[in-house]
């Protein structure tokens, strides 16, 4: 339904924040027609929608999640607590292994069950779009489901849902010490299959010690091309293998997560127009010390997203704006920084050109807040009011 908002502060993201503080827009057929001061509205014989003064930003993008599993990791979360590193833990059977074994027991249904709620939760909070990761089957059968879900999802709420094939995320117990005989014999297969049933739209990889090689990772990689996939890579969260650096060779939209990045990664990023995604979450639920090179990569001009990385062994969270106030107040980035990697910076990490901006031509997706300026999402701690979402220009209150 073609419709004008009037009385709204508009934060377009475009050259910052963007602001326009007495902003209106025209919208139809879900897509923006035009915004800008509400002096300068065209004239048009429209229904209006008074938005009193509220703060409008571009709908959320939760570009990094693990959204779809089952069961919960809360022993180890104690047991991190009592000394052990993530790293002992998954030696010792639990992590990724351990939400497998609880994810492959559960049915379609279940799972979908189970992650309804935590999608919900992301769109109360402004989340327009959301990606989806598989991994948690790392078996042709569950991945697939995992990923059926991912679509499910999207399907029954009003949200974009970009799923990602992530075969590659451990190397499971029937494969242990056959990291490529799994690659061969399982991951691929599955990558395969679910890009011929149209389940895929991005592959990614756990480039790690206790994960995979570059060397496998690059097998994953030019498997995507051959499908025609874009790639991403979890690189550099736990040691630096150089998987910043691989995975700028290879094109992708984005290295996430970053902690042990280093120059050479960086400008390598900056050449390819990688994205950096910035998983806060993760690091403080891990209580890491070595803190992302957000200096480099602010003056190589990398792009940064923020995401959640919701997932239930290192980031049980769904708030996309905790995870903006801990990328302010753990790695200092800034307030309009958090903002442009949650919106404009995150749409570029899952290659989508037509939202994370208030523009003519971009998606009408948009978050309406009680709140008078952008800083305030990063501000509070998870606590802005998000007053209703418009979603390719339908409100929901």
């Amino acid at each position: 339904m073609a419709m004008i908002l009037t009385n709204a502060t508009l934060a377009t993201m475009t050259g910052g924040y963007g602001l326009i503080t007495d902003g209106a827009l025209v919208m139809d057929r879900g897509g923006i027609l035009w915004a800008g001061p509400a002096a300068d509205l065209p004239r048009a014989d429209l229904p209006v929608h008074d938005l009193g003064g509220r703060l409008v930003t571009p709908a959320l993008i939760d570009c990094h999640t693990h959204l779809v599993f089952a069961g919960d990791r809360a022993q180890e979360f104690e047991m991190r607590l009592n000394g052990a590193s993530y790293a002992e833990v998954a030696r010792a059977g639990g992590g990724i292994v351990s939400t497998v074994r609880a994810t492959r027991a559960a049915q379609e249904d279940d799972l979908f069950t189970l992650s309804l709620p935590r999608l919900d939760a992301m769109l109360a909070e402004g989340t327009g779009t959301v990606e989806i990761k598989s991994g948690y089957g790392l078996d042709v059968e569950t991945e697939l489901r995992l990923l059926r879900v991912a679509r499910r999802l999207g399907r029954v709420r009003d949200v974009a849902v970009r799923t990602t094939f992530l075969g590659a995320h451990a190397v499971p117990p029937e494969f242990a010490g056959r990291a490529d005989d799994y690659l061969t014999e399982a991951a691929l297969p599955a990558l395969r299959t679910a890009h011929a049933e149209g389940l895929v739209d991005a592959v990614d990889a756990f480039c790690e010690g206790i994960a995979f090689s570059p060397a496998q990772v690059a097998r994953v990689f030019d498997e995507a091309r051959a499908l025609g996939l874009p790639v991403k890579l979890h690189a550099e969260q736990l040691s630096n293998l150089g998987g910043a650096a691989l995975a700028a060779r290879h094109g992708a939209l984005s290295a996430d997560h970053l902690e042990y990045l280093d120059e050479d990664g960086v400008r390598a990023m900056a050449a390819a127009g990688t994205v950096a995604v910035i998983l806060p979450g993760a690091f403080y639920t891990l209580r890491e010390t070595q803190v992302p090179p957000i200096g480099l990569l602010r003056r190589y001009g990398v792009p940064m997203a923020v995401a959640t990385d919701c997932n239930p062994g290192s980031s049980p969270m769904t708030s996309l704006t905790l995870a903006m106030n801990m990328a302010c107040t753990l790695f200092r980035m800034t307030p309009q920084e958090a903002l442009l990697g949650t919106t404009a910076h995150a749409a570029r990490a899952l290659g989508l050109s037509d939202r994370g901006r208030i523009a003519a031509g971009q998606r009408a997706d948009l978050a309406v807040w009680d709140a008078a300026h952008p800083a305030e999402l990063s501000y509070r701690i998870g606590a802005t009011r998000l007053h209703s979402r418009i979603t390719g220009g339908r409100i929901d209150a």
